[in-house]
């Protein structure tokens, strides 16, 4: 991505868009948020349960090392930043004899040309080694694409948006490089004489602009003689809105990305009843559709055919989708009356050792079958008969 001219007349390209605070925010936050999942391979078992298929080759490739450089974390956090700035994420693929992934290397994206074949299928093209690849040896993770075939950078599709939030940032610092409160013209009375060396003219001004402008001399004081006035020609910072422009820009950035604006520190509207509704709101509609084009891509490039039928890739999210900690009891505790999940169950959720006797169901009893007290009480034959002689002794 060479860049371009926004209409503010700022070039927007990767560097200097990652120079603006909010877009790599978003950029690193959607980046991290992706890396710190767990990635398993599960396959599916005969009862309609699910195991680890740990024994499987591409098990430690996406859930420990993809290759021999990058962890899994290094890798994930590239692969979705490259997505966030580019648009798209693009890995060889190195398989053994069998078929089966070894490693899998990122590539630039500036370093592949992606081609559409006569059977219509996407090659390609590695620049540097002018060599041409079969979709089966590349790993491809597109954005949103309106082809089909390359994903759209959102840094190039959004340039203007860019481009204004950066030159808001190159008008504040040059507002504050050259004083921000003295900015306008020295006037001196019509029937004083003129000052006719221009030297002397120069040395006034620069010794005036010497002492009066910079940070380290706002709101200095000023006196001038011969009748002369200062005259402010500039708007000050509260007239001009310069703040409020740059808040604008990065909240612009957040709905480019479709991120919280708390969630990259910007707290003005945030409070504590809507902090945790909105993270989930980040995690379900931003973090997820994200993580399916993982796993899609993951799925179709890394397995074999044969084995997509009992094996799949998925992103463990339950941590990013549990509520506080009084929620989660408040809930588990509905479920536990209501009989559908068992303190195993709970235990389980929150990262606990299983208990004896932990797997037992209950079952309320305005829910229970009629004539099937026994089921509802949990109760063995012994116990019902012994329950059965007390009520007849009453």
């Amino acid at each position: 991505m060479s860049g371009r001219a926004s209409s503010a007349g700022a070039m927007v390209n990767k560097d200097t868009a990652l120079a603006l605070t909010a877009l790599r925010g978003c950029v690193t936050l959607l980046a991290e948020s992706v890396a710190q999942l767990p990635c398993e391979l599960y396959r599916r078992t005969g009862d309609g349960n699910r195991e680890r298929a740990t024994d499987h080759p591409l098990y430690d490739v996406i859930h420990s090392q993809p290759n021999r450089k990058d962890t899994a974390f290094e890798y994930y956090e590239q692969a979705q930043g490259a997505l966030g700035l580019d648009g798209n994420h693009i890995a060889l693929i190195d398989r053994d004899g069998a078929g089966y992934v070894r490693e899998l290397i990122p590539v630039s994206r500036s370093k592949v040309r992606v081609l559409k074949g006569n059977d219509g299928m996407p090659y390609y093209h590695l620049i540097d080694e002018n060599e041409v690849l079969p979709s089966r040896m590349v790993h491809h993770i597109k954005g949103f694409s309106l082809d089909g075939y390359v994903g759209v950078s959102p840094i190039e599709t959004n340039a203007d948006a860019i481009g204004l939030a950066i030159a808001t940032e190159e008008h504040a610092s040059a507002v504050f490089s050259r004083g921000t409160t003295m900015s306008g013209v020295i006037e001196r009375p019509r029937e004083a004489a003129p000052i006719t060396d221009q030297a002397k003219l120069d040395r006034l001004l620069s010794k005036f602009a010497e002492r009066h402008s910079g940070i380290r001399n706002m709101f200095s004081v000023a006196m001038l003689q011969e009748g002369m006035t200062y005259k402010q020609l500039a708007m000050d910072n509260e007239k001009a809105q310069l703040l409020e422009s740059r808040k604008h820009s990065s909240v612009t950035i957040c709905q480019l990305y479709k991120i919280p604006p708390h969630m990259i520190q910007m707290m003005d509207r945030a409070t504590f009843n809507n902090v945790e509704q909105m993270g989930l709101q980040f995690v379900i509609y931003t973090l997820l559709p994200w993580i399916k084009r993982h796993e899609s891509a993951m799925m179709r490039d890394l397995l074999l055919p044969s084995e997509r039928s009992n094996l799949y890739i998925e992103f463990n999210v339950s941590g990013l989708l549990r509520g506080d900690q009084k929620s989660r009891y408040e809930a588990y505790a509905i479920g536990r009356n209501w009989g559908w999940l068992s303190a195993n169950d709970v235990r389980r959720l929150e990262n606990m050792p299983p208990i004896q006797g932990g797997d037992r169901y209950l079952s309320p009893l305005n829910m229970a079958e009629p004539g099937n007290s026994a089921s509802a009480l949990n109760a063995t034959p012994d116990q019902m008969k012994e329950i059965e002689d007390i009520l007849c002794r009453v």
